[in-house]
């Protein structure tokens, strides 16, 4: 089974194109850019508590027979730090 590839930051909304390498998961494919997965997040997931690891891209050829998922995932409060701590 293929990866999400979610197409959108979890905290900020910022678009995250397949081949974009600023794109950081964590095992459940939660999906951050990397800044806030840095800055705001610490490097952990604020929904399992799980490391965020830059996500992986899939060659255009596979995206053809797997492509990436466009349901955009967004958390309605938003990310803090605070967040990461208590999820």
């Amino acid at each position: 089974m293929a990866l999400e590839l979610r197409p959108n930051c979890e905290c900020c909304d910022k678009d995250l194109a397949p081949d974009c390498r600023e794109a950081m998961i964590c095992t459940f494919e939660c999906t951050f850019c990397a800044d806030c997965a840095t800055d705001v997040l610490g490097g952990i997931c604020p929904n399992c508590s799980g490391e965020l690891v830059r996500r992986p891209i899939r060659p255009a050829a596979a995206l053809v027979r797997n492509p990436a998922s466009t349901v955009r995932v967004l958390k309605a409060e938003g990310c803090s730090p605070q967040t990461a701590l208590t999820a």
